[in-house]
C-alpha cells in the first residue's frame, strides 16, 4: 500500500496533494474530519464515523454535500488507488472544510465545501503495548471549555489537543490526560479514558466536556455483552491513586492499558483483567488476532 490522497475528485500520490491556502480549513481551521482504521480491508464502524461527521459539519453551519453511499465510494475508490502497491489494512482521514474563500468568517464566502481522503498504510501500536501497558501524563493543559468550544464538533483545529501531547512527550508518555476546566478527567489529546474500580469501568460523562468517542461507545457495548458493569462517573485525578487499573479507547488505540500516570502506579502497575477482558472482546469482535 502506498499513501494517496483525495482532493476533490483528484487522487493524487501524498506528495503531490495540495489544498489551496486560501482555503478556510487552512486559515482558521473551520473543518471537521474523522479517522478510521479497517479490519479485513473494511473501514470499521463507518456508518457511525459518518454520522458524527454530519453532527459535527451540522454544528458549525458547514454543508456535507454527500450522500452516505457516494462518501463511503470515494473512500473505496481512494484506498483502490493505495492498495495498487499490496493490500495492507489502512489508515482513513475524511476531512471536510469550509472551502476556499476571501479573507472572511462570512461562510457565504465559501459556497463550496473541499474533501480531503487520506489513505496509508495503518501502523498500530507496538506489539507490547496491549500487552506491557503505556505511561500517560496528566497534563497542565486544560481542555477547552464547552462555552468556548463545542466538544461535540470534531473540529481540525487541533491546537489544543497538540499542546497537551507536546507536554505529554517532554514527559516520556505516550499519552496526554486532561482536566476540564472544573478540574474533573475528561479524555486525552487522542483518546477516551476509563478507570476501573472494584471491577467496574468508570468513564467521564459526555457532560464533562468530551467527544463521544465512536471506540468508547463500542467498547461499552462490548462489555454489557461480557457482564462486565460499565457506566459514566465524574471521576478526578484523586480517582487515579484508588483505581484498579486504567485504559484508553480509539479508533488506533483500540484497548490499551495504562500502567502508570506520570509515574504512579495504577493498580498494581500491570494491566488489569478487566482490560485484558475488554481488548479480548475487542479482538474477536474485530477478527484480529490477539
Amino acid at each position: 500500500m502506498v499513501p494517496v490522497v483525495y482532493v476533490n475528485g483528484r487522487i493524487t500520490d501524498a506528495r503531490e496533494a495540495t489544498v489551496p491556502v486560501f482555503d478556510h480549513g487552512f486559515l482558521y481551521g473551520e473543518g471537521v474530519y474523522e479517522t478510521l482504521r479497517t479490519y479485513g480491508h473494511q473501514p470499521f464502524l463507518f456508518d457511525r464515523h459518518l454520522q458524527r461527521l454530519r453532527h459535527s459539519a451540522e454544528l458549525m453551519g458547514l454543508a456535507v454535500p454527500y450522500t452516505d453511499d457516494g462518501l463511503l465510494g470515494l473512500v473505496k475508490k481512494t484506498m483502490a488507488e493505495a492498495e495498487r502497491g499490496k493490500p495492507d489494512e489502512a489508515y482513513i482521514r475524511i476531512l471536510l472544510t469550509r472551502g476556499v474563500g476571501e479573507l472572511t468568517y462570512n461562510p457565504s464566502a465559501t459556497p463550496t465545501p473541499t474533501l480531503v481522503i487520506i489513505v496509508k498504510p495503518f501502523t498500530g501500536p507496538a506489539a507490547n503495548t496491549f500487552i506491557d501497558g503505556i505511561q500517560v501524563s496528566l497534563v497542565s493543559i486544560r481542555r477547552n471549555h464547552p462555552d468556548a468550544l463545542n466538544p461535540m464538533i470534531k473540529s481540525n483545529n487541533l491546537l489544543n489537543n497538540a499542546l497537551a501531547m507536546q507536554e505529554a512527550y517532554r514527559h516520556g508518555s505516550e499519552e496526554a490526560l486532561m482536566q476540564n476546566h472544573a478540574g474533573e478527567l475528561v479524555e486525552c489529546s487522542q483518546s477516551n479514558m476509563f478507570l476501573v474500580k472494584n471491577g467496574t469501568a468508570l468513564t467521564p460523562p459526555i457532560s464533562a466536556g468530551l467527544l463521544p468517542g465512536i471506540t468508547r461507545a463500542f467498547v461499552m457495548e462490548l462489555a454489557r455483552e461480557a457482564g462486565i458493569p460499565s457506566r459514566e462517573a465524574r471521576l478526578t485525578p484523586a480517582d487515579i491513586a484508588t483505581a484498579d487499573e486504567m485504559f484508553l479507547t480509539g479508533t488506533t488505540r483500540e484497548v490499551t492499558p495504562v500502567i502508570a500516570v506520570d509515574k504512579q502506579k495504577v493498580g498494581k502497575g500491570v494491566p488489569g483483567p478487566i482490560t485484558r477482558r475488554l481488548y479480548k472482546a475487542y479482538c474477536d469482535s474485530v477478527e484480529k488476532p490477539k
